[in-house]
């Protein structure tokens, strides 16, 4: 047998050539020259996701939708891969098994997922839009009259951790936990675990909460849901939701951003009033999507794949972004920009996005909101200067700063607050605020 991190073929008397490493700087800042080499080799390509952690990355479109819709020969379930996984690996907290959605199959998976699904309906669109636009523009307003800012820290991070923080009924006090647990696990350099443990901390004690006084809010709808989710099934959940929701969107209206504000083309079209947010977010989803390698998945046997031979329990992992821009060629840049066509960035199959509304019309109101208060937005460095964030999951700058002329003031339609009380804002759910 072979070793399941290692990656060492079935008869071979030597290992493999050495896998790309897809983390590290050098991978943050140039993650499709990767690609490109990775797609010489075949459709699928050994790749480094981890000190001693290797894994087959699917770079082509047609076999990652395979892969992604094929439920008999892959498992979602990580453990037999795991086993052989060091235990202070950083990529455990975002691989390594959990009750949740996001590593189960089946009847198991339906309840976990009509669990999620069903609470995150309860979220109302109207409702939704009018809250991010509030939030927005409270945030705007914390430092539309410096002439300068982090959209990254300043907007784009706090705004989605807002929403769900505040839906779910997090404690006000607790969200800056919650944020760096979320973002800590992302990444690959750092203390992942440590920061996945607090993350869970800080669930397991609003469930208790909730199980003591339920409240108007997402939490106490899980706990309420048909499924009869137990403590753990219910902060497994809320982690997955809260690391599934709020870094990916975080990532997604940054780098539409960026797009916007790097391009000289998407330049003149943001001045002229042409460029419109969901055509710069459509054009993200498929050349910079913002998790661009994940969909983990194991085969249950020894099988082959595409041409490839797998091992039984062997790591598989799709890249959302090589398997979109190798489609690219094929649609124009209006079709791109229009979201017409299928990119993955959403995955596909039974363990697709539950929350790609909500994630959308998050993303175009912030967007919306930012560039109509901010006219004259500009990048405040060259955009080559710009740090990525390292990690072999997502694709996401680290700051992006900017300028643009000051503001004396700006309206806020929210019934008055000063801006840094945005954190205490409730959101309503289901038409009613949460408690």
């Amino acid at each position: 047998m072979t070793s399941p991190v290692t990656g060492t073929a079935p008869g071979a008397d030597r290992p493999l050539l050495e896998p790309l490493a897809l983390y590290g700087a050098g991978f943050a800042a140039d993650p499709h020259g990767h690609y490109r080499r990775l797609r010489a080799q075949g459709p699928l390509a050994r790749v480094r996701i981890a000190p001693g952690v290797d894994a087959l990355l699917v770079t082509d479109y047609h076999a990652a939708v395979d892969l992604l819709r094929d439920t008999e020969t892959f498992t979602k379930d990580p453990r037999a891969w795991q086993a052989g996984v060091p235990a202070d690996s950083p990529v455990l907290p975002v691989l390594g098994h959990r009750p949740t959605a996001a590593f189960t199959d089946g009847a198991v998976h339906a309840r976990y997922r009509d669990a999620i699904t069903d609470t995150l309906a309860l979220i109302e669109p109207h409702r939704l839009r009018g809250e991010v636009a509030r939030v927005a523009q409270r945030l705007i307003a914390a430092f539309s009259g410096t002439g300068t800012g982090d959209l990254i820290a300043q907007y784009a991070r706090r705004l989605p951790l807002h929403v769900f923080t505040a839906s779910l009924g997090v404690p006000p006090e607790d969200v800056g936990r919650v944020v760096r647990g979320v973002g800590g696990m992302m990444d690959s350099e750092g203390d992942a675990a440590a920061a996945y443990d607090d993350l869970v901390g800080v669930v397991s004690g609003l469930v208790a909460a909730r199980r003591a006084r339920p409240g108007r809010d997402l939490t106490t709808a899980l706990l309420e849901h048909p499924a009869g989710l137990d403590d753990d099934e219910a902060v497994r959940q809320i982690t997955l939701i809260l690391s599934a929701g709020h870094d990916p969107t975080t990532n997604l209206i940054g780098n539409a951003l960026l797009r916007m504000l790097s391009d000289s083309g998407y330049g003149r079209s943001l001045h002229g009033g042409a460029m419109t947010a969901r055509e710069a977010i459509d054009d993200v989803l498929w050349r910079d999507p913002p998790l661009a390698n994940m969909g983990a998945h194991f085969p249950r046997h020894d099988t082959e794949f595409h041409g490839v031979p797998l091992r039984s329990g062997q790591l598989v992992l799709v890249s959302f972004a090589a398997a979109n821009t190798q489609s690219l060629p094929a649609l124009s840049d209006s079709a791109v920009r229009s979201g017409d066509g299928a990119h993955l960035a959403w995955s596909t199959g039974p363990h697709r996005c539950p929350a790609k509304q909500s994630a959308l019309l998050m993303a175009m109101t912030a967007i919306e909101q930012l560039t109509s208060q901010l006219c004259d937005l500009e990048l405040a460095v060259e955009p080559d200067a710009l740090v990525w964030r390292p990690g072999p999951f997502h694709r996401a700058p680290a700051h992006l700063p900017v300028r643009f002329t000051p503001l004396d003031t700006i309206p806020v339609h929210d019934g008055g607050g000063a801006p840094d009380d945005v954190d205490h804002v409730q959101i309503r759910v289901g038409g009613t605020p949460n408690g």
